[in-house]
């Protein structure tokens, strides 16, 4: 994998990654393919859309159906046939929520898998292992997440775990092909002085990219955005940024403008499920009995194959009616707008006309309360 830098416009970057599998123009959000599928889409759809990176998720594909029948199939491209760029995701955040049924040590995680109630065992080095038979582009060190609020304490034991466990999946990592890349995350909960220590010891192990984990867990938004704006500094300028699991329309455009590089979030695939399209304009929560006559598109704006065919009214009504088609119809939707929402940011920069794009962006984008956190069930799902 090679990274570079191709403008700036303050903390912005317009960058591109290249990987075996093709060019990755960032700031990039990607799709969340937990399962070896991004939710009611077929890998046509996320090319029509703009896609080129998706993400799966490592604790999900190890339950079912396993790594080793995916690297006997020919490795996770072949098998859910997306020709572009794959990041994996280590499933940290997916023990981590198993609260009840999962016990850490230093040696891993073990945990009860809810499918079977079977005991498994993660360790950073299976995890490495288990990303290597899927062969991803990118894969994810294993971290040990941590709730808010926390104590200092917590926080640095936490962090202490992390550290240990990447210095180990980068000794891992080495011992294989190193045409896939690997990520180191950075922790330290929000404490300001944890996280740039963590920055620093991270970056010293040697990663070809760094994620800002453990972010968008309810602490608030202006330490959400000051935190990250912390790091994505402490990190080298040289590497992608990648922040974890945060991806509401306008945390993207202020994560961008601190310095971060790529983004993923299941909301714009999950809150199609539940009836939410995003737009230009915001959240739209397509149930609402005022949109029954509607015969507007949901986006005037938007060029996607939904807006150019059907109503609002129509997706209403698919919607109530339990219709499969209106959960394809608004996951095309929504992962067009973020797509082009990146490729908008992507060309403000090159242009060096951030500020006035973010401008252009609140004048007419209603931030909504409706468009809530993940909860730790979701989360895990997702």
């Amino acid at each position: 994998m090679r990274f570079e830098v191709l403008a700036t416009d303050g903390a912005a970057r317009r960058g591109r990654l290249t990987t075996a599998h093709g060019e990755v123009d960032t700031p990039v959000f990607m799709p969340v393919g937990t399962q070896a599928t991004v939710k009611a889409l077929t890998p046509a759809d996320l090319e029509t859309a703009g896609a080129q990176i998706v993400l799966g998720n490592t604790y999900h594909l190890f339950l079912r159906p396993g790594h080793e029948v995916i690297r006997e199939l020919g490795g996770l491209h072949r098998f859910m046939g997306w020709p572009g760029a794959i990041l994996t995701d280590s499933g940290g955040f997916q023990v981590w929520s198993l609260a009840k049924l999962r016990k850490i040590t230093d040696e891993g995680v073990e945990f009860r898998a809810p499918l079977d109630g079977a005991t498994r065992f993660l360790s950073p080095e299976l995890v490495v292992e288990i990303q290597r038979a899927l062969g991803s582009d990118i894969a994810m060190i294993l971290d040990e997440c941590l709730a808010y609020p926390a104590t200092r304490e917590a926080t640095e034991r936490s962090l202490a775990l992390t550290l240990r466990w990447a210095e180990r999946c980068r000794a891992a990592h080495a011992k294989g092909d190193r045409a896939q890349a690997l990520f180191g995350i950075v922790q330290g909960g929000t404490d300001e002085a944890l996280r740039l220590r963590a920055a620093e010891s991270t970056v010293a192990l040697g990663f070809d990219g760094y994620a800002i984990g453990g972010l968008a867990v309810g602490e608030p938004k202006p330490q959400l955005y000051a935190l990250t704006e912390l790091v994505a500094r402490a990190l080298p300028a040289d590497r992608p940024r990648y922040l974890m699991g945060v991806g509401r329309p306008d945390d993207l455009v202020e994560c961008v403008g601190r310095g971060v590089d790529m983004f993923d979030c299941v909301l714009p695939t999950r809150n199609a499920r539940n009836g939410q399209a995003f737009t230009s304009e915001g959240p739209v929560t397509i149930k609402q009995a005022r949109w029954t006559r509607d015969p507007r598109p949901l986006d005037p704006h938007c060029a996607c194959y939904t807006c150019q065919r059907f109503s609002r009214a129509y997706l209403r009504h698919l919607f109530v009616a339990e219709e499969l088609l209106a959960y394809r119809l608004l996951t095309l939707h929504n992962v067009h707008f973020y797509l082009e929402l990146m490729a908008g940011m992507r060309e403000a920069i090159a242009a060096r006309a951030f500020e006035a794009f973010r401008a252009r962006f609140y004048g007419r984008y209603a931030v909504s309360s409706a468009d809530v956190p993940l909860d730790d069930a979701q989360r895990s799902e997702a």
